[in-house]
């Protein structure tokens, strides 16, 4: 055990290695973990090991192949589930291309996205049932097979998933060779992953599996996860960070991936599951660190948590580590074993990355797009720069293109987990290069260190009337760090022909603010947080200053993993604006 944690596993080209690997090295190992019924409190824990996993994988994908899939193009949309893992190995294990779809989208975005892609079959849960018997029948869509999870009862328009998997358990009982003799082509597109875009014309990017598996291989320099660490999978399995690094990395490290029961369950299920390791999103840390703060405050306790934090950290500087046993009952919170969070997507809040750390948390910092499979940089367990997006993984290259005199400019990356291209779309994967580097539309600066700090996307810069850049996100990272602060979005407004305003637009936390502010109201808070936004203005340049916030306690217009439609919500806030005049 001593010795894998400190070697590297092997790199991979393809799912199917990873598989073979799995079956040598962890056949005994619990892969997944997960209740048989949630709303049932006397419910059974299912665990399946990895011996259990591939033997399902091998059947469910020679099922497929004797139904004449091979090589086709299937599409799989639903929760976090052992039956979405199952079809996502057996699909690109059985040389098939996988096209995981967000279970969130509307009706009519689903329907183009299968349209544009030429998906040829669908697996999917229950509750999505009216919608692919109707595009079964559309002839302008390429949808000739539907597959649910979920459904029992015989039907002749509907595959069902354990009737399919008993069908390849039995093939291959019969010596079925279907699966054994595909070959996969780990350079040719496996993965078709459509962009979180504001509009339904989101793009299609092509991935290839040594895209993934290059990418999964680089992430052990920075962090590892080991073969007794249990992971939560709680974002959506669909997104490629979720599925990258809890879904398939865990997978490759042998760990056990155990599934959330929701986001009102997240702190339920650390404890229960006895998490190690968490891959999350800014907000549900911030907000799980913030009722931390909160219960230390309202017991009293806060002066003597700061005196240990500066006592184990004095420590630490002589690499003696007492956070654990310090800091027992925070850490308990989190179910007593987590020992390490990755996010991304944002942000986090520098108090909250310290405040983790100090706990005895490793929080680190990811940074990636769907074109980059996903991850470009990353902190690492050992070295960290809070505020920054990491450094490059081993085999990323970074630079920053056409620097200003600050050293911001637009971050372009190579690797060999850069995507293959855009389906179908020449021009925009011309676009997306720049002399073989990729563009990400972020920009950014590179430290003395070579770490990289993230000051916003390309098309969120605000240029001002008298030339100079204004990055919101750098603003943003200002505003969010008072106590009260939900969320929040810096942006312009035209004031006049040679004045732009810049405005913020301020979501509040209501249960604080009330508990703060107990004899105020809600015409009150704004006066209050319009003070503070006085004092952050003090700090920034004339030509940073907030001139105007809009105050409220509507949660913003989000992806879903939980990054706010910039675009959306300032449509939305305009709108807004205009009936106010």
């Amino acid at each position: 055990m001593k010795e894998k944690e400190t070697t590297l596993i092997p790199k991979m080209n393809n799912y199917r290695e990873i598989l073979e690997y799995a079956q040598k090295n962890y056949d005994n190992n619990i892969a997944y973990k997960y209740k048989e019924n949630i709303e049932d409190k006397n419910t059974k824990y299912v665990e399946k090991k990895y011996s259990q996993v591939i033997k399902d994988v091998k059947a469910f994908a020679t099922a497929l192949l004797d139904l004449g899939f091979k090589g086709k193009r299937i599409a799989l949309i639903g929760e976090n589930r052992y039956e979405w893992c199952i079809s996502y190995l057996a699909v690109t294990c059985g040389g098939m291309i996988i096209a995981p779809l967000d279970k969130a989208l509307p009706d009519k975005e689903i329907t183009s996205l299968l349209k544009r892609s030429e998906i040829d079959a669908v697996i999917y849960e229950e509750k999505h049932e009216e919608l692919f018997k109707k595009l079964k029948e559309d002839k302008d869509i390429n949808l000739n097979t539907i597959i649910c999870i979920d459904k029992k009862e015989e039907d002749k328009e509907i595959i069902n998933f354990q009737k399919l998997l008993e069908k390849g358990r039995k093939l291959l009982k019969e010596k079925c060779k279907l699966y054994d003799d595909v070959k996969i082509d780990s350079e040719g597109m496996s993965i078709m992953l459509f962009t979180s875009g504001t509009t339904s014309n989101a793009k299609i990017v092509m991935l290839s599996q040594n895209n993934v598996c290059s990418n999964m291989y680089a992430y052990q320099t920075h962090f590892r996860i080991k073969e007794d660490d249990t992971l939560l999978s709680f974002l959506p399995i669909h997104h490629t960070f979720e599925c990258s690094i809890t879904i398939l990395y865990g997978f490759y490290s042998g760990a056990t991936i155990a599934f959330c029961d929701g986001l009102r369950y997240i702190q339920t299920n650390l404890k229960e599951y006895q998490v190690s390791i968490f891959v999350a999103v800014p907000l549900v840390l911030e907000t799980m660190y913030k009722k931390i703060i909160k219960t230390i405050d309202e017991m009293g306790k806060t002066k003597l948590i700061n005196r240990m934090i500066k006592i184990s950290n004095g420590l630490l500087k002589v690499h003696i580590d007492i956070r654990k046993k310090v800091f027992k009952q925070i850490v308990d919170n989190f179910g007593g074993k987590l020992r390490m969070v990755l996010y991304g997507a944002a942000s986090l809040d520098k108090d909250t990355i310290i405040g983790l750390n100090n706990f005895g948390i490793n929080s680190i910092q990811g940074y990636g797009l769907t074109e980059t499979s996903p991850v470009l940089t990353a902190e690492a367990e050992n070295k960290h720069r809070p505020g920054s997006i990491g450094y490059p993984l081993d085999n990323v290259e970074i630079k920053i293109d056409n620097p200003d005199k600050e050293g911001i400019g637009e971050i372009l990356a190579k690797g060999p987990n850069i995507m293959l291209g855009y389906y179908k779309d020449e021009k925009k994967t011309k676009e997306a290069f720049k002399d073989g580097w990729f563009r990400t539309g972020d920009y950014g600066y590179i430290d003395k260190d070579g770490f990289i700090f993230m000051t916003g996307r390309k098309n969120d810069i605000i240029v001002l009337r008298n030339g100079k850049n204004v990055y919101p996100q750098e603003i943003e990272f200002l505003i969010s760090k008072l106590p009260y602060v939900a969320e929040c979005m810096v942006f312009s407004r035209e004031a006049s022909k040679t004045d732009t305003l810049l405005m913020a637009k301020i979501v509040y936390n209501k249960e604080i603010m009330e508990k703060d502010y107990p004899d105020k109201n809600e015409e009150d808070y704004e006066k209050i947080i319009w003070n503070d936004i006085k004092e952050i203005n003090k700090n920034l340049p004339t030509f940073k200053h907030i001139k105007k916030i809009i105050v409220t306690d509507e949660p913003m217009i989000k992806t879903t993993t939980q990054k706010v439609k910039r675009s959306e919500e300032i449509k939305k806030t305009e709108k807004e604006l205009e009936k106010i005049k």
